[in-house]
């Protein structure tokens, strides 16, 4: 028998996404529930968000009438996905976490540890695995606004082979409406806004938590002009608005220096003069077959509904380089660019430079 893994985490996408797979009869059906963080982090921060999931996660499984599995990957998410995340922190680059998190651990750590006593491992995901041309695609979820193929960029064929996205075909409205006739608590549970399966934790906690605070200058670019403090860089990235106390603003940030712990912003009516349009990707991972040189595509740096037309060509050995067709004032090493040929994703990888004048 055919089994299959879903993996719920309380959040209303992955319920649904289990009660569809029961609603159609699958066999060999049974829910997981994944155990990431370590205990002294979750007192750091003064709270766990386990109980609260996996109250949700039970009831779903209840009824659906599926067994439930709760399982430990908490030292491996510390090792291939915080480790990364604090050194590129504190390395001044702006980190995708949820990226790892999904390469490394629900569709890494997961399989390594079940095995092949599972053909396939479903998940919330607004995103669609469609048979290709001898390859499975990444095409983008039907609902824009969530789609989540960003986070998805670096699975390899070998894990999309065996992935399931049960939800990637409704938008977000429908999943809630669908919930609510299956009577799913989780109807009207508000989406997370935190790290990967963390729920409610917000980053800027899990930030504080590893690195903690340092004080340092806010300084106009340009000037050199002081303009406040700030509790250490690791908290900021590139094209950043919210959470530097200015007044008169709005003020961005533009760039950091670490080893003075400097971070420098520019006003908005300036933020043009910052715009970039030539960036390199460093390693990138691709699903299926790499971009030929010259294509016109579009590339997504961050998730959301925002895409950009582009030109690339590959570089060095393990380099491509991105020429934007509008330049993009909020472009930092370390984030990741993923590029799409129409709903398709391609795949990417992290930034390692950016350059070209203002646009």
């Amino acid at each position: 028998m055919t089994r299959t893994a879903v993996l719920v985490s309380g959040g209303v996408d992955s319920t649904v996404a289990l009660a569809l797979l029961a609603a159609e009869g699958r066999p060999g059906l049974e829910a997981f529930y994944l155990e990431i963080w370590l205990e002294d982090e979750m007192a750091f921060l003064g709270r766990c968000p386990w109980q609260e999931d996996l109250a949700f996660v039970r009831q779903a499984v209840g009824k659906v009438g599926v067994p439930l599995h709760v399982v430990s990957l908490q030292r491996e998410y510390h090792e291939r996905v915080v480790a990364a995340t604090v050194a590129e922190l504190r390395a001044g680059r702006t980190p995708s976490p949820d990226v790892l998190c999904n390469q490394q651990v629900k569709f890494g750590a997961f399989l390594d540890t079940v095995g092949d006593e599972y053909r396939f491992v479903a998940t919330g995901h607004h995103a669609r695995a469609v048979p290709g041309a001898g390859v499975v695609e990444l095409h983008r979820g039907a609902d824009p606004v969530k789609d989540q193929t960003y986070f998805l960029c670096l699975l390899t064929q070998a894990q999309l082979e065996r992935a399931l996205f049960p939800v990637g075909h409704l938008h977000k409205a429908e999943i809630r409406r669908l919930a609510g006739r299956l009577g799913l608590d989780a109807a009207e549970r508000p989406d997370s806004q935190g790290l990967c399966f963390l729920g409610r934790v917000p980053f800027p906690d899990f930030v504080r938590c590893h690195l903690g605070e340092r004080r340092g200058r806010i300084r106009e670019h340009g000037s050199g002009r002081v303009l406040g403090e700030h509790p250490g860089y690791w908290f900021f990235t590139i094209g950043q608005r919210r959470g530097l106390g200015l007044g008169g603003g709005p003020w961005y940030v533009v760039g950091k220096e670490c080893d003075e712990n400097v971070v420098w912003v520019t006003h908005g009516s300036q933020r043009g003069l910052q715009r970039r349009n030539r960036l390199s990707v460093e390693s990138p991972s691709w699903i299926g077959e790499g971009p030929a040189d010259g294509a016109r595509l579009e590339v997504r740096f961050r998730h959301g509904e925002r895409l950009s037309w582009c030109r690339v060509r590959h570089g060095a050995p393990g380099v491509l380089e991105v020429t934007l067709e509008e330049g993009d004032p909020g472009l930092a090493p370390g984030q990741y660019a993923v590029l799409y040929d129409g709903s398709r994703c391609l795949g990417g990888g992290p930034i390692a430079e950016v350059g070209g004048g203002p646009q």
